[in-house]
Order: structure tokens, then C-alpha cells, then sequence
């Protein structure tokens, strides 16, 4: 999956650059949003929105969205290379709400750098995250494979829905990072995610199914899939974050303690705040749930989810979800190369170490 993701990127770049090029004008301003009322500022155009947008995508990022959707369309029996354009969206809508994100989490980093809040200014962040929540849209009504009007028609509906669904997660997750309370249970926070992170995955899957045309029980096995995988990515995540604070994972890209220092209730915290003595139970909820914490307070509080069997848990949850996402495979009517694919990259989001 590593080599499929690689192979890709260039090309998913360029489609984004098709898009949002990296330098705008008058021109491309005019063709994409219409013609003015009275007269566009491309330079202002261009530091509220491409450069930002170009600063955070030139730092990395797998666009294992944009690939697991090419991989969809090709097992559908399809040319990836005429669907590029929509290949894009889940990739510009999932690095939208990654700076939202961030502003609501104060985070200071991501991939490696200062959060784009702090680099460009809350309002301009702010600004372009939420831009990348519409301009996939006018993919959909550019129209670039030439859908006849009923997909266009469920691939706009799909988005509402879905786009919907991913701020109730959203929503939770805010709601507990900002309580002092360890309120949510573990099937809550899977919930959590299966709006967050599940429903970006739902797009890419339901997205690639409705513009090649299949029906609605092959859409509705691929976005399973697509969840399940989505919710192991996200434990995966956490458990990163928490490895990475150990000293024991790649070039994560976050804050030391990153998790732990936003306040987030990851199913690793559930996990170690139920499975421990009191003390320890207590003991880490007072750090999650503090304004500020000191490296040594970060510190007792992975060795609070070490201690519990925290890791371990979460790994195995995630790779339960991987293995019920493999069985999502082999209901589709699929070719084994295909197949084969999508059970590698179900494997890659349990065992990957970046």
C-alpha cells in the first residue's frame, strides 16, 4: 500500500492544482467562481487561500483518501485516470477540517510545523478550512467525466449528508475535551469517529461508487468498508500519538503529548481511566482535563495508559475493525488484484508506524 500511495501522490497533487492552482489570477478567479460584481483581488485571493492551502499540503500527508478512492473506481472496473478530478475531494474536504480542527483544539503543530492558525492568523486559517468545504463542490458541477444529471444529483446529496454527520462528531469530541467530566464510553467515542474520520471514509467510498454507477448494495458494502477502516485509522492515530510521546514511533508530526495536552478522550484514556485503580483513574483524568500541563504531568499520564494495557487494547480494537472491514471485501463482486488492495490497506492502517 506504501508503494500504491506513492505512486499516486504526484498525480492527486496536480488534480488539487487543477482546482486550487498554487498561483491564482484574474483568469482562473473569473472561471471558477464566476465573474465579478466589480473587481476581484487575486493577491489578497492568493495569501487567504492558496498559500495557506499550498503550505499545508506541501508538508506531507499520505492522501490515502484520494488513493483508496482510485482504488474503488478501478475495482469497479474503471479508468482512475478519468476520475482524478473527484478524486480530490475527500482529500481537499479532509485537510479542510484538519485546520478547523486545529483552531478549535489550539493545537501548535501539525505535520511537523507551526498549525496554520499560528502561521497565517485564526481568521485566515479559519477562512481557508472552511473554503475547502465548498470548492469540491464546483468538481461536482464542472462535471469533468460528464455524469449524467441523476449521479450528479446523489453525488451533491451524498456530500450533504455525510458533511453533515462529520460535525455531530465534531461535535462530541469539542464537548469532551472542553468537560472536566470522563463522561463518554468507549462505544461513544467509536461513534465519535465513526462520524469524524468514518464519514470522510464513507465519502471516499460512496463517491467512487456513485459516479461509475453501481448499486446501491455494492455502494452500501464499499462505504462499510471505508468506515470500518476509517475508525481503525483514527484508534491508530491516537495510539501513534501516544507511542511517539513513548519515544517509540516514527516522525509523527505532533507535540509531544499532543492528545493528552488538547484534552482529548481517546478510547486509550477511556480504556486506562476504567481499567485502573482509582488513584491512577483519577490521577489522569485531572491532567486530561487541565488548561496547561507540565512534561512531567504529561509523562505520569502515559505511564497511567501504559500501565493499563492501554496500547495493547486500542491495537486490538483497531485491528477487530480491520478484520469486520475485510468481510465488507469479500462481499463486493470484485476482482482478487482488487481485492487484495483493499485487504492491504485495511492491514497498513493497524500497522503503520507514520
Amino acid at each position: 500500500m506504501q508503494e500504491t500511495l506513492a505512486e499516486w501522490r504526484p498525480a492527486i497533487d496536480d488534480a488539487i492544482a487543477e482546482i486550487l492552482p498554487r498561483r491564482v489570477d484574474s483568469a482562473y478567479l473569473e472561471s471558477f467562481f464566476g465573474e465579478p460584481t466589480f473587481e476581484y483581488d487575486p493577491e489578497g485571493i492568493q495569501r487567504a487561500l492558496a498559500d495557506p492551502i499550498w503550505d499545508l499540503l506541501d508538508r506531507g500527508g499520505k492522501r490515502w483518501r484520494a488513493v483508496l478512492f482510485l482504488v474503488f473506481v478501478e475495482a469497479f472496473g474503471e479508468d482512475p485516470e478519468d476520475y482524478l478530478p473527484y478524486a480530490t475531494i475527500p482529500e481537499i474536504l479532509h485537510n479542510g477540517t484538519i485546520i478547523v480542527d486545529d483552531v478549535e483544539d489550539e493545537a501548535e503543530t501539525r505535520r511537523s510545523e507551526p498549525a496554520l492558525h499560528h502561521r497565517f492568523g485564526q481568521d485566515v486559517a479559519l477562512n481557508a478550512g472552511n473554503a475547502m468545504y465548498f470548492i469540491p463542490l464546483k468538481i461536482i458541477t464542472n462535471n469533468p467525466a460528464d455524469l449524467p444529471p441523476d449521479r450528479r444529483l446523489s453525488a451533491y446529496e451524498m456530500l450533504m449528508y455525510e458533511l453533515n454527520r462529520t460535525h455531530l462528531g465534531q461535535g462530541m469530541d469539542i464537548c469532551w475535551h472542553n468537560e472536566r467530566e470522563v463522561r463518554a464510553t468507549r462505544e461513544q467515542y467509536l461513534e465519535m469517529c465513526a462520524c469524524k474520520t468514518g464519514c470522510l471514509g464513507r465519502i471516499v467510498a460512496r463517491l467512487a461508487a456513485i459516479v461509475t454507477g453501481q448499486s446501491e448494495t455494492v455502494e452500501r458494502h464499499a462505504a462499510a468498508y471505508a468506515e470500518t477502516v476509517a475508525v481503525a485509522f483514527q484508534i491508530g492515530d491516537d495510539v501513534l500519538d501516544v507511542e511517539n510521546s513513548l519515544g517509540r514511533a516514527g516522525d509523527f508530526g505532533k507535540a509531544f503529548g499532543n492528545d493528552i495536552r488538547e484534552g482529548k478522550k481517546t478510547l486509550l484514556v477511556l480504556h486506562a481511566i476504567e481499567e485502573s485503580d482509582p488513584a491512577d483513574a483519577e490521577r489522569l483524568a485531572d491532567i486530561v482535563a487541565a488548561e496547561e500541563n507540565t512534561d512531567d504531568e504529561i509523562a505520569d499520564a502515559l505511564r497511567i495508559i501504559e500501565e493499563s494495557g492501554g496500547i495493547e487494547y486500542a491495537r486490538e480494537r483497531a485491528r477487530e475493525l480491520s478484520d469486520e472491514a475485510l468481510a465488507h471485501v469479500d462481499a463486493l463482486d470484485i476482482d482478487s488484484h482488487a481485492a487484495e488492495q483493499l485487504r492491504s490497506f485495511a492491514e497498513f492502517v493497524v500497522d503503520r508506524d507514520v
